[in-house]
């Protein structure tokens, strides 16, 4: 099951196919965590992602937060959230044929409020995502964080462009799943906080935030990461079956 290294838009994504091909054109837009943590969050995920038999790319984008604001250390001219937008899905719709809806966002930590962010704003390119432990309120740790200081002038500024805030209430995903460990003191509140906003709107969504592995980050993912792409699937089928 081995990924391979490519370039995409000057930039290093892994990419994933799964060693029996699928008949399905499905690919997932994989949103890493903090850098420290991706490798082993990527090995984690990569049985599961040839079980289901799913074409994944991973962009690597350092401590970026997956925001729509520029960043020097990844890209001057570009946000992450617009190489995604653009070169990426390129990529996936040139070398895999696959184009929205058959793509879904999976992210993890840090990844899985970029990725929640970006399904709110971006609905109809992404219809379906997926997000494990999701860091949604960065901002409270803006004083902390190098790239945060950089990209955002203060707290209520990285706030505002928080995924909560991006909801609409007209224009949503049809397909959102999220978890987070009550042990999970860091973030735990904030996707309590998320629940309560869709639950609010009526907007459609699946979510645990009961489940827990005493804070064990490793073994959480382990857990989490089934349901996660069990949903994924059967919404791309879903999805796939809604256009033709």
């Amino acid at each position: 099951m081995p990924w391979k290294r490519t370039t995409v838009g000057d930039h290093p994504c892994d990419i994933f196919e799964p060693e029996k091909q699928p008949v399905d054109r499905f690919a997932v837009l994989y949103l890493h965590d903090q850098p420290r943590l991706a490798p082993g969050d990527l090995r984690i995920c990569t049985p599961m992602f040839e079980q289901h038999g799913l074409r994944v790319i991973a962009p690597w984008t350092g401590q970026s937060w997956w925001t729509d604001r520029i960043w020097p250390a990844f890209d001057s001219a570009q946000s992450i959230e617009q190489y995604l937008r653009t070169q990426v899905l390129d990529w996936i719709a040139s070398e895999w044929e696959i184009r929205p809806p058959a793509i879904a966002l999976l992210g993890i930590g840090m990844g899985g409020q970029g990725a929640l962010r970006a399904s709110f704003k971006s609905p109809n390119l992404f219809p379906i995502v997926a997000a494990i432990s999701p860091a949604i309120d960065c901002y409270t740790i803006w004083y902390d964080d190098d790239t945060l200081l950089q990209v955002y002038s203060d707290p209520e500024n990285a706030r505002q462009d928080s995924a909560t805030l991006h909801i609409h209430p007209l224009n949503w995903p049809r397909n959102t799943w999220l978890c987070a460990d009550p042990a999970d003191h860091d973030w735990h509140e904030s996707a309590e906080r998320l629940r309560m906003k869709l639950t609010a709107l009526g907007i459609p969504h699946e979510q645990d935030l009961e489940t827990t592995t005493g804070g064990n980050r490793e073994k959480y993912l382990e857990k989490m990461l089934p349901g996660a792409l069990g949903f994924i699937t059967q919404r791309l089928g879903q999805e796939a079956r809604r256009v033709r």
